[in-house]
């Protein structure tokens, strides 16, 4: 059932932003207590496959890698993807980074400079928390560039994203989409709990202002950013169990693709079984 999620999620030409149901779990027609065995055994296939690709790497210099974009509004559960999703395989193979503000030193540059900068090694797992869509998100619904600059971006991004996708990289672009109820509950149950108050930001209720802005700058992103290379997944994200497993099954599917095997060995193995029993 689960190995259904990912082709429910591609985000489809005319799609509208304000009618995603965000409490739905496409794909998977269990409750939570369902999902739970069923993640615990994706979650070693997914370990299974991230160690072939960092083997494949190690022992037949394999240069491909698979880079995980989340992007999405406060509270839609980005660091849980990180923590129970990538978490659960070898952070060895894993390069993660989190997009906050710009500093002085990138702001001296071009946008996507501190991009390039994070980009997974080969035979790794990237992880974007936030991303380049910050560049036509958060600048579009606060005006900090002038509609030119931002609206030439996502004919750059998309050049981007073919750049990469040639070289090797394997795109797993996640918009994750969270209703302002659930938002809210998130956040009071910040404020409700000491051990949380490091998570909490003041700013994050001046952007819930702004949501009939970030549903057009989103609406915008999927309408131009989402290829047939580089396509967009939608994931309703109230229900964080789901959402776990929504990303899961998109990281097994892109790993599949790359039809990845066991390195063989590059010695004679009966050979130094011999040698190792005798030393």
């Amino acid at each position: 059932m689960s190995s259904s999620i990912p082709a429910q999620l591609v985000f489809a030409p005319g799609q509208s932003v304000a009618d995603i149901d965000t409490s739905a779990t496409p794909g998977f027609s269990g409750a939570k207590a369902d999902a739970a065995p069923v993640q615990a055994e994706r979650s070693a296939r997914l370990t299974e496959l991230q160690e072939m690709l960092y083997a494949s790497h190690k022992a037949a210099d394999d240069t491909r890698s698979v880079l995980l974009v989340l992007q999405g509004m406060d509270a839609a559960g980005k660091g849980g993807i990180v923590k129970h999703v990538v978490g659960a395989v070898n952070p060895m193979g894993v390069r993660y980074t989190s997009f906050g503000k710009p500093t002085e030193e990138e702001l001296a540059h071009d946008y996507l400079w501190r991009i390039r900068k994070a980009l997974p090694p080969a035979g790794h797992i990237g992880v974007f928390d936030r991303s380049h869509y910050e560049d036509v998100l958060i600048v579009r619904v606060h005006n900090l560039v002038a509609p030119e600059v931002w609206g030439a971006r996502y004919d750059e991004i998309n050049a981007f994203e073919r750049e990469l996708v040639d070289s090797g990289v394997r795109l797993v672009k996640v918009a994750m989409f969270i209703s302002l109820d659930e938002q809210k509950r998130q956040l009071l149950e910040r404020l409700d709990d000491p051990t949380k108050y490091w998570k909490y930001n003041p700013g994050d209720i001046d952007e819930r202002l702004e949501w009939p802005k970030y549903q057009e700058a989103y609406q915008a992103v999927l309408d131009r950013t989402s290829t047939d290379y580089a396509p967009w997944h939608v994931v309703p994200c109230d229900k964080r169990w789901y959402s776990r497993l929504a990303v899961t099954e998109l990281l097994i599917q892109a790993l599949e693709s790359l039809d990845l095997s066991w390195p063989a060995a590059d010695f004679d193995v009966e050979a130094e079984r011999k040698r190792l029993l005798d030393a």
